[in-house]
């Protein structure tokens, strides 16, 4: 999933690096205890870093899990972090510790996701958001992008879709100015080609204007059809502090909150 910024050497990936984060060599070296002379010598490869010096300037470079492992690599290291596949024994923990958060939302719509959207756990709140798409949608590896943004999909019934469609493409974008990942590009690309159904159901002005919704929304919220009834959600997404796996470092746990009081009623006349 990488791609190399510039070079394939640890002082150009370093350097693309800190041009990407708009750092001089001077601040990143005052950052991590050492010279701007110090830190021309290693893009420029006069100078070999070592293995701490990578993982410093990695860490004040805030630079991915994952992308850690090939400056490592790039500077003739061994990777420092594990890539651990979510169903190893060793994630038992992480996945009963998701799974019960998962549940414990519910009715509320949750899922969890790794760094291409693709959906590895969801609830049942989800589940009834998806109900009624099409199977080829819904087939393994489900696409949390792309079952939202398919004509097909979700998007139908999305009632400010231009707003939430901006929202998505946006965080997306910001995304890949962080990571370099071509499956990132690749889904990117493809969602952002999607064409925009007209389903004349898109109320604009209620999601740019909360003065003129019916209840004054503290965030960008998705309005969606569901049965007849339009479903109002903001969500919030984490992730995991400090992870020291390449596979945890790429989870964000997506969870909705019910935006208006008939959101929350309609939701809770669910459960049993």
């Amino acid at each position: 999933m990488t791609t190399a910024l510039s070079g394939t050497g640890v002082g150009p990936l370093l350097r693309g690096w800190r041009e990407r984060r708009r750092i001089s060599q001077l601040e990143l070296a005052l950052r991590a205890g050492s010279s701007a002379r110090h830190i021309s010598f290693i893009e420029t490869g006069r100078s070999r870093p070592s293995e701490e010096m990578v993982l410093r300037l990695a860490e004040h470079l805030d630079v991915p899990v994952r992308e850690r492992n090939a400056l490592l690599l790039a500077a003739g290291y061994a990777p420092r972090y594990a890539e651990t596949p979510l169903g190893d024994p060793a994630m038992e923990a992480l996945r009963e510790g998701m799974e019960r958060l998962l549940q414990g939302y519910e009715p509320y719509p949750a899922l969890v996701v790794d760094g291409t959207y693709h959906v590895l756990a969801a609830n049942r709140g989800i589940a009834m958001l998806l109900d009624g798409l099409p199977e080829h949608l819904l087939s393994p590896p489900l696409n949390a992008m792309r079952i939202t943004l398919h004509p097909e999909g979700l998007a139908p019934r999305i009632r400010n879709l231009p707003e939430w469609r901006g929202h998505l493409l946006h965080q997306m974008e910001r995304q890949m100015a962080l990571v370099r990942s071509d499956a990132l590009r690749s889904l990117y690309d493809e969602v952002a080609a999607f064409p925009v159904p007209r389903n004349g159901a898109c109320d604009v002005s209620e999601a740019m204007d909360p003065g003129s919704a019916p209840y004054p929304y503290f965030a960008l919220p998705l309005r969606i059809e569901h049965e007849g009834r339009v479903l109002s959600f903001v969500s919030s997404i984490s992730t995991f502090n400090t992870p020291l796996d390449v596979t945890v470092a790429e989870l964000a746990i997506e969870t909705f909150l019910p935006a208006d009081p008939a959101t929350v009623k309609y939701l809770q006349s669910l459960t049993p």
